[in-house]
């Protein structure tokens, strides 16, 4: 996905969001924007959001001394989430479709997004997402490519949501490659956020060697290369990763709910709508790769 002209704005308050979570000093919290400012008029439409991301915290950075400014949000809903965990796993035993609700489980994680808002209701959320309908619904090409692999790779977004996508990873029956964020980067998971949600129990955690908030390919380890290129079957989670795999040839499944209106847009679905979109759906009418 490119980056629209409304994203400019968010590149903004994103980094106003953090620098005051990084420091209380206004004169460096204005030194951040002072610095974003000088960096618009170079920005490229055609790169993705994530890429102007990896800048933009690399200035906090620099200008706070700060290496991980959400350090404690990201404590903060590790351990809400693991407390949701048995209430989870309930969710799905109970169900007539336990992938279908673990899926939906997962994408309700992909609300604790500190990218797009600093509130967030996971209780509310969970509720809603459990009964709402799909705006974009590749169910039955998820499936067929779950029975035609016996590896997944799984690209994580943020830091409680581990929990709710260990649910998923948990149903899926399969070896899972958990791949989470190189270094801090808003309330992105890393490996010590995998770690603490204890999903290295259920699947095999590697970094992707990069440190923006989406997978940017060349940034990437030849670690994370490796598995990518062979997967059959990839899970990318949340908006970030949108951004940055959108038009990969690649089997990848996106799971997220379109928390902006940016996204929505992209997506062709409203804000708000959740989203289960294979990015190699043939369409049935002109025999084409739908993106």
């Amino acid at each position: 996905m490119k980056t629209y002209l409304d994203c400019i704005p968010c590149f903004f308050r994103q980094g106003l969001d953090a620098a005051r979570l990084a420091t209380q000093d206004k004169v460096k919290q204005k030194k951040v924007l002072d610095e974003i400012a000088t960096m618009i008029p170079h920005l490229s439409l055609n790169s993705t959001p994530p890429e102007m991301g990896r800048i933009i915290h690399a200035t906090i950075r620099k200008f706070t001394n700060s290496t991980d400014p959400y350090k404690k949000v990201k404590e903060k809903y590790n351990k809400i989430a693991l407390k949701l965990y048995p209430r989870l796993k309930e969710e799905v035993k109970r169900s007539n479709d336990p992938l279908l609700v673990a899926i939906r489980i997962a994408i309700a994680g992909n609300t604790i997004d500190f990218g797009v808002s600093s509130k967030v209701n996971i209780e509310k959320e969970l509720k809603n997402i459990l009964k709402q309908d799909f705006a974009i619904f590749d169910y039955q090409d998820f499936k067929n490519a779950l029975k035609g692999t016996d590896e997944i790779v799984y690209i994580a977004d943020n830091a409680g949501e581990v929990v709710f996508d260990r649910v998923l990873v948990e149903q899926l029956n399969k070896k899972v490659i958990y791949v989470v964020r190189d270094k801090p980067i808003i309330n992105d998971a890393t490996i010590e956020d995998a770690l603490f949600c204890k999903i290295n129990e259920v699947a095999k955690v590697i970094s992707s060697g990069c440190d923006a908030p989406g997978v940017i390919l060349r940034y990437c380890s030849d670690e994370f290369l490796n598995y990518y290129t062979r997967a059959k079957l990839i899970i990318s989670k949340g908006q970030g990763n949108y951004e940055t795999l959108s038009e990969e040839k690649r089997p990848v499944f996106f799971l997220l709910k379109a928390k902006c209106p940016i996204i929505a847009r992209d997506l062709n679905c409203t804000e708000g709508d959740i989203i289960l979109k294979y990015n190699l759906k043939v369409s049935k009418n002109k025999g084409e790769v739908c993106q």
